[in-house]
């Protein structure tokens, strides 16, 4: 259903009483005298204000969008020009104008006739004059008359309707544009917030520190991965779209850190498939499913199996994960803020262009997702 705002009803309303005042405007100038009663209540007024604006609308709502803005112009001018043939023919402006001056004709007394004769001259012979050319021959055709007025009405119609329909459109798609700028960025505070927090920086600074005090080989590798995710989360998810492969390292680098702070209670299996140089993806989209597995599916207690898969292919982007699903302290909440941006991102940045199913089923928590690239 269209949402169509209480300024936009009033603003047509008062543009179609112009319009349709513009023949009783013209009718006005005329020297006769013109019965507009019975110019509004014709059939022929009736037909004139139908006939322009099924035009107007016809435009708006069907071909501008399902043609000219997709760049079928020729399928659009030829539609528009039937139209125009089919207004010439029918000549809506001109019957009008019939309408008044019919019922003009029938109120006006018609002129007397003049019975002034001149003087009778003598009788002309005939009997040896050639007969006129144009006895028994058809009389001369009359050209067909145009109606200007009705074509000129069609162009002002058909012009107006598409500049405001373009518009419209236009400023949709730019508020859709700000409305996607917004949703990314409250993604990406959202997983700056829950992610990069200071809970989980402590603890990785933590176990760096420990690894410094034991002097132990990978403290240095540990500090380049919390920098490279730091400098991506900071700097490069200002794109609209990044590299592939700068999602699958920042990706990488993450769950090399969460090893380093969960040690040998989780197992994880990570498989990178496919040729992912020169595919392009919005940034932090599978970094936020990732995040969502250390959030919720990992135990204290219990040992956690995470399968994590990503394949590319030459037209997609496929997503699988797949964790155990632990039971919740009610003190917890689990709120799933990352996984609702996302969803809205998805929708923002791959319209039609996504598949995302989440399943719950047999104790698993699955995510497959697909993306066309």
């Amino acid at each position: 259903m269209f949402k169509i705002k209480a300024s936009t009803i009033i603003a047509h309303c008062i543009a179609w009483l112009i319009f349709i005042s513009l023949p009783l405007l013209f009718l006005s100038n005329r020297p006769e005298g013109i019965d507009f009663s019975h110019v509004l209540f014709s059939l022929n007024y009736l037909v004139f204000i139908c006939t322009y604006s099924a035009v107007f609308y016809l435009n708006y709502y069907v071909l501008v969008p399902d043609f000219y803005l997709k760049n079928k112009f020729l399928i659009y001018f030829g539609i528009l020009l039937a139209l125009l043939l089919i207004i010439g023919y029918a000549k809506p402006f001109d019957n009008l104008l019939a309408t008044g001056s019919g019922q003009l004709s029938r109120t006006m007394p018609s002129r007397p006739p003049d019975f002034s004769q001149k003087e009778p001259g003598p009788p002309r012979d005939f009997s040896n004059s050639p007969p006129p050319d144009n006895i028994n021959n058809n009389p001369p055709m009359r050209p067909r008359h145009i109606d200007a007025i009705s074509i000129f009405l069609f162009i002002m119609v058909a012009g107006v309707s598409a500049a405001v329909s373009i518009s419209d459109r236009w400023r949709q798609i730019e508020k859709r544009a700000t409305i996607a700028e917004a949703e990314k960025t409250s993604a990406e505070l959202s997983f700056l917030k829950a992610q990069i927090n200071p809970h989980f920086l402590f603890n990785t600074l933590n176990n760096i520190y420990s690894l410094a005090v034991t002097k132990n080989e990978n403290t240095a590798d540990c500090i380049m991965k919390l920098s490279n995710i730091m400098r991506y989360v900071t700097d490069d998810v200002s794109e609209d779209f990044v590299p592939l492969q700068s999602e699958i390292n920042c990706i990488n680098d993450y769950i090399g850190l969460q090893k380093l702070r969960l040690g040998d209670k989780v197992n994880i299996d990570l498989q990178i498939n496919g040729e992912t140089e020169g595919k392009r993806i919005a940034p932090l989209l599978l970094m936020t499913f990732v995040e969502n597995i250390f959030k919720y599916g990992i135990s204290k207690r219990e040992p956690s199996d995470i399968i994590i898969k990503i394949t590319a292919d030459t037209m997609s982007i496929n997503f699988f994960s797949k964790n155990k699903i632990f039971p919740t302290p009610a003190t917890e909440q689990r709120t799933g803020v990352g996984i609702t941006n996302a969803t809205k991102r998805l929708e923002y940045q791959y319209p039609k262009k996504h598949l995302l199913n989440i399943n719950t089923d047999n104790g698993f928590y699955t995510v497959q997702l697909t993306l066309q690239v």
